[in-house]
């Protein structure tokens, strides 16, 4: 961890003139972005495991993670998507979110593909029983649906995640050099126990509430962590 800090006392700046320092964006770049979900969208959207689902609050700005099956998220039409509650930590930080300030911006992310989805729009929570049914997967069938009101849909090019090489095995880092989430937690919480019982207990936590198609786990997301400071 880097010390100290490379920030000036005071901003000395100003006002950057942003579009003075950067071209002009390509025509094609600024002509990508369309109100609705294309053909070739949906198939990104039918693809994706993973979203990363960004909300705000009076408080401030959240971006969490919502992962399934590919295609968890489901195409309604041409300008809606929507996607059922999964397993979670219960603090239903985003669905507050929404209910406060429905503006919503969504990443979609299909693992060795370098280009991702963007989604912005309009969000409500729905206990609507069309859309329950719609997001059902294997069987389970949501307590509350989230569905999106598309006002700009497009592909973001690859240069960050080629960057990265988030995609490469080549870069992944060994076991033993991955950051722990279990000391996480202990510094979180400036818990006075052993990371490797955190570990343990996380594992079990994950084992016992984390549903995945096929699997048995306890609808009642998060059921299993009263005391379990560690389940997610």
């Amino acid at each position: 961890m880097t010390t100290g800090s490379p920030l000036p006392d005071t901003d000395q700046a100003g006002r950057v003139e942003l579009r003075q320092l950067y071209r002009a964006p390509h025509e094609a770049v600024m002509l990508k972005s369309q109100p609705r979900v294309d053909a070739a969208s949906a198939a990104f959207v039918d693809t994706a495991p993973l979203v990363v689902l960004a909300t705000s609050s009076d408080d401030g700005t959240d971006a969490s993670p919502r992962g399934g099956p590919p295609g968890f998220v489901k195409v309604l039409d041409e300008t809606h998507l929507a996607f059922g509650d999964l397993s979670g930590n219960n603090r239903l930080d985003s669905y507050r979110n929404i209910e406060a300030h429905p503006r919503i911006g969504m990443l979609f992310l299909i693992p060795g593909v370098e280009e991702t989805l963007r989604v912005n729009g309009r969000a409500r929570i729905s206990v609507d029983d069309a859309v329950l049914d719609a997001t059902t997967i294997d069987g389970r069938r949501p307590k509350v649906a989230v569905v999106v009101e598309v006002e700009e849909c497009y592909i973001h090019c690859a240069k960050a995640l080629r960057r990265s090489g988030v995609w490469d095995p080549a870069t992944w880092l060994e076991p033993d050099e991955q950051p722990s989430a279990a000391e996480g937690f202990v510094a979180h919480l400036q818990m006075d126990v052993e990371p490797a019982v955190v570990a343990a207990d996380l594992e079990e936590a994950y084992r016992l509430t984390l549903w995945v198609p096929g699997g048995d786990a306890d609808e009642d997301d998060g059921a299993a962590d009263d005391g379990a400071p560690t389940a997610d």
